[in-house]
C-alpha cells in the first residue's frame, strides 16, 4: 500500500505542476500533507516536516549565502571576461548561443556546485536569449544536462555517496568512468548543436542591431543592479547584415552592462583570489560549505562595498532570488520528510528490487544503470545511494557483479537527476531564467534520459560497467 501511495503522490505532484494547476511550492507542501493523512500518519506530519527541514537547512543556508556571494561577484564584474569570451564565440547565432550555454555550464560545473553553475550560466546567457527571443527552456535544459554530467565529479556528491555506501575509493569509481562521462558530455554538446540549429531555423541569424532591444535586463537576472541596461552597439551601424557588421555588433554586445555602477575593476584580483580560495576550501572541505559561503559573502560585501547603504542595496537587490530559492528548499523538505518518514521511500525501493527477475542477476550493473534514471529523479541522492544502492549491490554480488561496477552504473542517472523537483539547485535555474518548472520538466526529461542512456551505452561498450 505504501508503495502505491508513494508512486501516486509523486505522479500527482508532477502532473499538477506540469499542467500548471498548482505552483511548485504549494504542491510540495500540500500534496505530501494530504498523502500523509491518507497513510494514516497525519498526527506525525509535524515530526516529518521538522525532520525534513532539519536535513535540508544546511542546504538552504548554503544557497542563500551562495546567491548573495556570486550575485556580488557578478555585480562587481568578476565574470565579465568569461561572459565576453563566450558571447564573442556565440555572436548573434542561436546555434552558437546554445552550444556556448552547454560549454559555459560544463566549465563552471568544475566547482562541483549546481547552484553556482546555474547562477553564472543564466546571468551570462539570459540577456542573449531574451534579446534574440530564443526559447528559455532550451537554456535551462542544456545547462541542467551539462551540469548533471559534471555532477559526477568526486567532489560533486554522487560519487562520494556511492563510495561511502559501498565502502569503496571514490577515485576507483570515477577515474574509469571518465571515458563514458566524456561521451555523455559530448552528447550534451551535440544535442545543444541540434537544438541550436532548430532555434536558428526558427529565428534565423540576425545582427544585434536587428534584434529588438526594448527589454532591459538587470545585472543579475531578477536581482537588480546599476542601470540594468543590456549593453549593445553604442555607435551607429548600417544594420545591413554583412559579416563585418555582424562581427562588429557581436564584439560590442556584452550581455552585462560594462558601465554599471556596481563594478569594482580595481578589486578584480582580490575578488578572483577570494573566489579561488573559497572554491579551494570547499573542495578541501576545510569548513562546512554553508559556513564558507557565509564568510565569503560577508567579506565580499565588506571589501567591495564598505559603505553600509551600498551593502544594504546589494542585499536588497538579491533578496528576491534568496527568498524564492530558500522558500522552495523548505517546501521540498516537506515532500522529502513525508516520503521518508512514512516509509514510502523504503517501500518503493524494496518493491523495485523485488520485481527484478532472477535471470537479470548477472546483469545487475545494467539494471542499476537503468533504475538510476527514475530512482534518482523521484528521490534524493541520499535516499538512492544509501538506501537502494547497497541492496542492489548485494543482489549483484550474489551473481558475481563487483561493487565497483554497481557504483559506476549508479552514476548514470545524474543528468536527469539535476532536473528533479527534489534538487534545490534546479529552482535557482528556473527562477533566475523566469521559466515555469513544469515547462522545464516537459522539455528536459526526454533529452536528459537520452543522455543518461548514452553514458550507460558508452560504459558498457568500454567495459567500464
Amino acid at each position: 500500500m505504501l508503495t502505491i501511495l508513494g508512486f501516486t503522490m509523486i505522479a500527482t505532484f508532477l502532473v499538477l505542476i506540469m499542467l500548471k494547476k498548482m505552483s511548485p511550492i504549494a504542491a510540495l507542501v500540500l500534496i505530501p500533507a494530504l498523502f500523509c493523512v491518507f497513510v494514516g500518519k497525519g498526527a506525525h506530519l509535524g515530526d516529518y516536516v521538522i525532520d525534513g527541514v532539519s536535513s535540508l537547512a544546511p542546504t538552504a543556508a548554503m544557497l542563500m549565502f551562495a546567491i548573495v556571494y556570486f550575485g556580488v561577484m557578478i555585480d562587481v564584474g568578476l565574470f565579465d571576461p568569461i561572459v565576453r569570451g563566450i558571447l564573442r564565440f556565440c555572436r548573434a547565432d542561436p546555434m552558437r548561443i546554445v552550444v556556448g550555454t552547454a560549454l559555459l555550464a560544463a566549465i563552471v560545473s568544475l566547482d562541483g556546485d549546481g547552484s553556482t553553475t546555474f547562477m553564472i550560466t543564466v546571468s551570462a546567457m539570459y540577456p542573449l536569449y531574451k534579446r534574440l527571443k530564443m526559447s528559455l527552456v532550451v537554456m535551462t535544459g542544456v545547462a541542467a544536462m551539462a551540469n548533471g554530467v559534471m555532477n559526477t565529479l568526486p567532489w560533486g556528491g554522487p560519487t562520494a555517496r556511492a563510495a561511502t555506501a559501498l565502502k569503496l575509493d571514490a577515485g576507483d569509481i570515477f577515474v574509469p568512468m571518465i571515458p563514458a562521462l566524456l561521451v555523455g558530455l559530448l552528447g550534451v554538446v551535440v544535442l545543444a548543436y541540434v537544438l541550436g540549429l532548430r532555434e536558428r531555423r526558427r529565428l534565423g541569424v540576425v545582427t544585434l542591431d536587428e534584434a529588438p532591444a526594448e527589454e532591459k535586463e538587470t545585472v543579475l537576472v531578477g536581482a537588480g543592479g546599476g542601470t540594468g541596461v543590456i549593453a549593445g552597439k553604442r555607435t551607429g551601424g548600417s544594420g545591413s547584415g554583412t559579416d563585418a557588421d555582424a562581427d562588429a555588433d557581436d564584439d560590442d554586445f556584452q550581455g552585462l552592462d560594462p558601465h554599471r555602477p556596481t563594478l569594482r575593476p580595481r578589486l578584480y584580483w582580490f575578488n578572483a583570489l577570494l573566489t579561488v580560495g573559497l572554491l579551494t576550501a570547499m573542495i578541501m572541505e576545510l569548513l562546512p560549505i554553508p559556513v564558507l559561503f557565509l564568510l565569503g559573502a560577508a567579506l565580499a560585501l565588506s571589501v567591495n562595498y564598505p559603505n553600509i547603504p551600498d551593502q544594504k542595496a546589494r542585499l536588497a537587490a538579491h533578496a528576491d532570488n534568496v527568498l524564492n530559492v530558500s522558500g522552495m528548499v523548505f517546501a521540498a523538505a516537506v515532500f522529502t520528510g513525508v516520503l521518508q518518514g512514512t516509509g514510502m521511500v523504503d517501500s518503493m525501493a524494496k518493491w523495485l528490487v523485488d520485481v527484478i527477475p532472477d535471470g537479470m542477476g548477472p546483469h545487475m550493473a545494467l539494471v542499476t544503470g537503468v533504475l538510476s534514471l527514475p530512482l534518482t529523479y523521484f528521490m534524493s541522492n541520499d535516499g538512492f545511494y544509501f538506501g537502494v544502492l547497497p541492496v542492489l549491490a548485494e543482489a549483484g554480488a550474489a551473481h558475481g557483479v563487483t561493487p565497483l561496477e554497481m557504483a559506476r552504473a549508479s552514476l548514470v542517472g545524474q543528468p536527469l537527476h539535476m532536473s528533479s523537483p527534489l534538487v534545490p539547485a534546479v529552482y535557482v535555474l528556473v527562477g533566475m531564467a523566469k521559466v515555469e518548472f513544469g515547462d522545464h520538466t516537459r522539455f528536459v526529461v526526454k533529452w536528459a534520459a537520452m543522455i543518461c542512456l548514452v553514458i550507460l551505452a558508452a560504459g558498457l561498450l568500454f567495459g567500464i560497467i
